[in-house]
Order: structure tokens, then sequence, then C-alpha cells
């Protein structure tokens, strides 16, 4: 099926990638990233990271950062995009940030345990279960004590709820509102908005026209939303299925439920294990076990 947007989706991982994290295009993540930090943490300039961390030897596992980067004051930001709702997504974010903490430690007996500033910062394309009652869509998370003073000020965590981000075009005056509008709605816009007239958005517009990329670009990107929207239906159909035999059975059971509906249809649908992963939000171990149980065909 031949693509009829004009702007590619940044909420995919190659739309995400291709505008935010290569070199050339740094300035605008640079943008972005310093309308949500605080003043103290806003960025002069970054340098890109590698996104796949080992543990500390060969056997522990792999994290795979979107985007991995470093400013010049040193400060490190995972910067993520999740497109589904995962039940341990926190747990992971947390667990994704230690990364960072041991890159740093260094060897030898005269390292004083100084580690720089570590910030997460996810785009949830969901809303957590525990603040759906909550208007608030941005959420600053650090350490802080019983008495709510911050206890230790260089590990953050913002999670931002684009779900809950409802502005129309013509109610966004702050540059942070016209970044999580483009954000959310930019693959659905045919022209710029007047409203997003600054430079940066021309820029970004531009690097965003899916008609100026090379075959290969299109090709890649082709697949990479075909994922996208397919595995969204498919997710969909399994929580619906799951939900359903859940009432049934018990609702302990309703993940399990979808997760074996999601191993089914991906491999349906010819989908690489990895993909069904991802998208089901367990280990290519998980989704293994689940084919070996229930002895189905790759």
């Amino acid at each position: 099926m031949p693509l009829t947007d004009k702007y590619i989706n940044p909420l995919t991982d190659f739309g995400f990638k291709k505008l935010f994290g290569t070199e050339s295009n740094k300035d605008l993540l640079i943008n972005l990233l310093n309308q949500i930090l605080p003043k103290e943490h806003q960025i002069e300039d970054l340098t890109y990271g590698k996104n796949e961390h080992q543990g500390g030897n060969k056997n522990d596992r792999i994290a795979v950062f979107d985007i991995f980067c470093k400013s010049k004051k040193g400060d490190s930001f995972i910067v993520e995009i999740q497109r589904k709702r995962q039940v341990n997504f926190k747990d992971r974010s947390i667990f994704y940030s230690t990364f960072p903490i041991h890159a740093h430690a260094k060897k030898g007996n005269d390292w004083d345990f100084k580690l720089p500033i570590i910030y997460t910062i996810a785009f949830l394309d969901f809303t957590f279960d525990d603040y759906e009652d909550d208007s608030d869509f941005v959420h600053h998370v650090s350490l802080k004590d019983g008495k709510g003073k911050v206890f230790y000020n260089k590990l953050h965590y913002i999670y931002i709820e684009l779900p809950k981000f409802t502005k129309t075009v013509e109610e966004l005056r702050t540059l942070f509102d016209k970044w999580m509008f483009t954000i959310k709605k930019l693959s659905e816009l045919q022209n710029r908005p007047i409203a997003l007239q600054e430079r940066v958005f021309q820029k970004l517009f531009k690097e965003a026209e899916i008609a100026k990329y090379n075959k290969m670009e299109r090709i890649e990107y082709e697949k990479n939303l075909k994922q996208y929207r397919d595995f969204n239906n498919v997710v969909l159909f399994a929580e619906q299925k799951g939900m359903e035999k859940g009432m049934e059975k018990g609702m302990e059971k309703e993940r399990r439920v979808k997760n074996i509906s999601i191993v089914k249809i991906g491999l349906k649908n010819g989908f690489s294990l990895d993909v069904i992963a991802e998208f089901a939000q367990m280990s290519v171990k998980e989704v293994q076990e689940i084919i070996d149980e229930y002895g189905l065909e790759k």
C-alpha cells in the first residue's frame, strides 16, 4: 500500500530516530529537550552516544535506547518513545537508567564515586493506569525524602503521556505546546500550520517530508510504519480477546491470554521474534517459550 502521508510519524522508530537521532538534526533534539528540562539543566550542545549498552559482564542483559546523548556539561540523557503500555514499564525505565551510571564508573581505587546528572525522558503513546484521573500529562520524578524534599538531585525521570495532550493548533501558545502537538500530529498534517512558524519547525517539517527521502529510506520507513500500524491492530485485538477470556477465567490470566494472541497473530503475519517481543513487551525468550509450548510454526 503506497504512502499517502506527507510527513513521517515521529512515534515510529524510524521517524523518531530520523528526526532526532542524527548529528545533522541534533539542534532539533536540543530545542525539544530544552522545552522539557528545567532551567538549570538546559543543553547548549550534545554528542550522541551508542544506543546499545552491555552490563558488567557478557552474560548481563543488554539495554537498547532509542537515543542516548550527553550534554556539553557531561549530563546524560536517555530519550525514548514508548508506543504501547508495558506491565513493568516503570521498572524498565529505572533499570535502563543504571547503565549510564555503571558506564561512568572508573576502574581503580582513586575513583571518588562522583556521578553525572542522568535524565530519562520518555514520550508515551499511552497513559499510566495509576494516573488516568490525573489531568497532568507531564510527570517529573526524582528521589525525595518523606517530607517531599529532594534527597538526590542527579537522577531524574520525565514521563510525557501524549494522549492527554488535547490542545488544538489554535490553542498553542508556548514552544513546549507546539512541540507536543507536532510530535503527536505531524503525520496527519499536509502543511506546516501558521502557529508553527519558528525556524526550528521550518527545519523539522523539511526533514520530515517523505517525498525527499531516497528509495531505501522510504522502504525502511514503509516497513516500520506497517509494523507500527499492524501491531497496533494486533495488540488491540489481543487485548479484546484477553478481556473476553479474562472475564471467563479470571482477570489474572488476561495478560497471558493477550500475549499468546499477539504471538500467534504476529507469527501468522510474518513478523520476526524481535518485533513480536517489542510489541508484546516480552523478551524474545518468553516469545520462544510460548511458541514451544503451543507448537507454533515460525
